[in-house]
């Protein structure tokens, strides 16, 4: 199973791998703009980050309000041993509760104040998002537990070692780029190792952060929204400009590259929609690779390529495996 964040709420699309005229999609939540949906191994169910609140289910059908202190609610990530999950909001907040019960009543919240008193924070603003900024990537790693790292559009990365009790500021500031704070996602492959998707190039750190290499130098591309790793290759979607420009007559003017050294070479790769249709959002789920584009479109990778095999009403943002 499937689980598609978009625009239009969230929903759910059965068996990726089976042939397109068996597969099925519904909506499962009508929550307007969904930013974010995830699973975690350590916490059963999913969840779905909104700008309605923070919602949880165990079943797909039935959906609990989490009750974050925020209503807009743009990023959400569990503990690596369930005991901890946390919650990044517009404006930029960050909450923690230990009292999360799956299926339970809804759990209480602590503010994770250290976030405000950043050396950069009154820095985090564009006029494009209400003058403030958000919490929009949240990682955590098993074999560092207490380790959260927070990427702040736009505002930078930021990391924590103690459950987010202290941070540390891991911001980009050492490239020629106006957007390379504007972090849109945090791929967390490693305790030290990130790759971080700007609105002004990708980046990858093997240092948690106190070091940053720029790995699109020579892309026409530079926009980006997210990355993934599956079977030893990085995939990520990008576009030439901010989505100002993506009224024109090629759309987004989108282009998806791949790498299999882990980010020193890249090669372009045709998918469905392009240069129309950006991809957003990626997930891997029954050993298939599954991308979502602004369009609504939901595509797979075959050994021919991508191929688009469903379509949702709305831009997808995130997709997330559920079985």
């Amino acid at each position: 199973m499937l689980l598609a964040g978009t625009d239009d709420g969230v929903y759910q699309i059965t068996d990726p791998t089976a042939r397109t005229g068996t597969i099925e999609q519904s909506k499962v939540l009508d929550c307007g703009r969904t930013m974010r949906v995830r699973t975690f191994s350590a916490v059963p169910g999913a969840f779905a980050a909104t700008k309605d609140g923070l919602y949880h289910t165990m079943d797909r059908t039935t959906w609990t309000d989490l009750g974050v202190p925020q209503t807009e609610v743009y990023s959400v990530v569990a503990g690596p041993a369930g005991d901890r999950l946390y919650a990044g909001t517009h404006p930029s907040h960050l909450y923690v509760t230990e009292s999360f019960m799956p299926g339970g009543e809804p759990p209480s919240w602590r503010e994770l104040t250290a976030l405000q008193d950043l050396p950069s924070r009154d820095d985090w603003h564009t006029p494009r998002h209400r003058n403030v900024s958000h919490v929009r990537s949240l990682c955590t790693h098993p074999e560092q537990p207490d380790r959260l790292v927070i990427g702040i559009e736009v505002g930078g990365v930021h990391l924590s070692d103690d459950g987010g009790e202290t941070i540390t500021e891991r911001r980009l500031d050492a490239f020629d780029s106006t957007y390379s704070n504007d972090v849109h996602h945090v791929l967390q492959s490693s305790p030290d190792r990130f790759i971080v998707a700007t609105g002004g190039g990708l980046y990858r750190t093997t240092s948690g952060g106190t070091e940053y290499d720029r790995i699109d130098d020579g892309f026409e591309h530079s926009y980006f929204r997210e990355s993934y790793e599956t079977d030893d290759r990085l995939i990520a979607g990008a576009t030439r400009n901010p989505p100002g420009s993506w009224g024109g007559p090629r759309g987004t003017d989108g282009a998806l590259f791949e790498s299999t050294d882990g980010g020193d070479t890249f090669e372009q790769l045709p998918y469905p929609g392009e240069p129309n249709e950006f991809v957003l959002a990626f997930e891997a789920t029954e050993n298939t690779l599954v991308a979502g584009t602004n369009d609504g479109s939901i595509c797979r990778r075959t050994d021919n390529g991508f191929e688009r095999f469903c379509s949702v009403s709305a831009s997808v943002r995130s997709l997330a495996s559920l079985n």
